[in-house]
């Protein structure tokens, strides 16, 4: 199993998707006159995480990916960015950092044995096929769907194409209704 086709491709459309998201939601705020801290501060439930961190934990399961598969540094974001223009440029760095991934990288981690410490003390073992298949995928889409229900949660118009819209490259042509 090729673990970079799968992976990086994957992350990256839905980083630069999560971006285009973030756009939107700074347009709502200027639009109805919510500071951006209504969003960027956002939660779903008052136990949750906010949307920057959210945003930076979706950075840190990039990095986490190419740690455990590859052995490259880490790269997620130390502290919660608190402007869009930032929440942005965190992604932007985890995408570019994804695409510079050499494909060599990738070579046999598929059966790489990886060794998961948690903070409380629970070690997961794993092969890296596991571990994209059973946790970072996880981890990621996870993150990724909070920091969007976030958005819509504080009345942000995303919807289904916002979401998928690296589908659009794959529309058969005069399919698509009104188009």
């Amino acid at each position: 199993m090729d673990l970079r086709a799968l992976t990086i491709p994957t992350y990256v459309q839905m980083l630069k998707g999560l971006s285009a998201q973030l756009a939107k939601g700074e347009a709502y705020a200027a639009e109805h006159g919510l500071s951006p801290d209504d969003l960027i501060g956002g939660r779903l439930a008052p136990d949750m995480f906010p949307l920057s961190t959210q945003v930076r934990f979706c950075c840190t399961q990039a990095s986490d990916l190419l740690r455990h598969l590859t052995g490259a540094d880490s790269f997620a974001p130390a502290e919660d960015a608190t402007d869009f223009a930032s929440l942005r440029a965190q992604l932007a760095d985890a995408v570019a950092r994804l695409e510079a991934a050499p494909a060599s990288a990738f070579d046999g981690v598929a059966e790489k044995a990886i060794e998961m410490k948690m903070p409380n003390g629970i070690v997961f073992d794993l092969t890296g096929e596991q571990f994209v298949r059973d946790w970072a995928f996880a981890q990621f889409y996870f993150h990724l769907t909070t920091a969007y229900a976030i958005l819509r949660h504080k009345g942000v118009p995303l919807g289904r194409p916002d979401w998928v819209q690296h589908m659009f490259a794959y529309i058969r042509p005069g399919t698509f209704p009104g188009g």
